[in-house]
């Protein structure tokens, strides 16, 4: 940051450039190209500061910290994680768990 700005400081959108620029590119026609006003907010030392807030108040439209909203939901959106559940921690990798005596369940059974 070239002008020292708190980034948490409410007072970041008085150095923000699209506070210069004119607003409609922040807020495209649907379809409409946001190329430019992603080069002005990548230009923008507040940047970070702007993403942030339009996460927190879950902004809808318009590009925000270089965001359009569907790049903002991606970004909030739980990755899907793997199923890691652990049926039994006792048995290790190659381990067959062992069978009771007369545990003929895995068995076939033969008339």
């Amino acid at each position: 940051m070239t002008l020292g700005v708190d980034q948490k400081n409410p007072d970041w959108r008085d150095y923000a450039i699209c506070a210069q620029t004119d607003p409609e590119i922040f807020f495209p026609e649907k379809g409409g190209s946001t190329r430019e006003a992603k080069k002005v907010c990548n230009s923008c030392d507040v940047r970070e500061a702007c993403l942030d807030y339009a996460l927190e108040h879950d902004e809808k439209f318009g590009i925000w910290g270089g965001l359009s909203e569907r790049e903002r939901r991606k970004l909030k959106k739980p990755k899907k994680r793997k199923n890691t559940t652990v049926k039994n921690p006792e048995v290790e990798v190659g381990d067959q768990p062992k069978q009771e005596d007369g545990d003929d369940s895995d068995r076939e059974n033969v008339a």
